[in-house]
């Protein structure tokens, strides 16, 4: 398995390409743009990027969903419970100063526990609700990649429209902390992490 992280956007989204070294099939977990870095590494590893897997709604991880989703012809996959933030994504972009983008298409809805294969790569979904209502992880082998509800010692805000903080610590404890401590986590924001020492040192949870 190979990973790839683009840091892009205004608010420094990290968005990761993830390849199955013989297959060549992949996936890209969450969509903040475009980037040449991207589109250059899909030509050098020779790869099909055949899904865009959204962790949630927020509009700093999908205003690059259409566009990408076009250019690589690959499905979106996405909770439903965030879809009232892709409809409204336009009614937000302007408090960042970013042009209006078209509606994003979702292709698939997921649920906890379903299983997305890409190429020989089990992609297995978790629900993490707390930072959105529909927010989720996706975990392949001892990687997660955790989106926005666990950061390096934090989890995500809970203060915007179906936040809520208890059940973001649920979600943690209950579904994240009980995976093997050497699981490598992946955020939608800053520097990796791992769970064991999330368990050990996240004052938040």
């Amino acid at each position: 398995m190979i990973i790839k992280q683009y840091t892009l956007g205004p608010i420094e989204n990290n968005n990761y390409l993830v390849v199955d070294e013989t297959t060549k099939d992949a996936a890209l977990i969450d969509a903040t743009g475009m980037s040449d870095e991207l589109v250059k590494d899909v030509e050098n590893l020779n790869c099909n990027v055949r899904y865009i897997l959204l962790t949630h709604g927020h509009f700093d991880h999908i205003t690059g969903v259409q566009e990408l989703k076009e250019y690589f012809g690959a499905k979106v996959l996405m909770n439903e419970l965030d879809m009232d933030w892709v409809k409204n994504i336009n009614l937000v972009l302007p408090q960042f100063d970013i042009s209006p983008v078209e509606i994003p298409v979702i292709d698939e809805f997921i649920n906890d526990g379903d299983k997305i294969k890409i190429g020989g790569l089990i992609f297995k979904v978790i629900t993490t609700p707390g930072h959105t209502k529909g927010g989720v992880c996706y975990l392949i082998e001892n990687v997660l990649f955790s989106g926005d509800t666990l950061f390096r010692d934090c989890v995500g805000r809970c203060d915007l429209p179906g936040g809520n903080y208890k059940d973001i610590q649920k979600s943690i404890k209950e579904k994240l902390f009980t995976l093997p401590e050497d699981t490598i986590v992946y955020p939608g924001h800053g520097a990796p992490t791992s769970i064991g020492y999330e368990k050990e040192f996240n004052k938040e949870i």
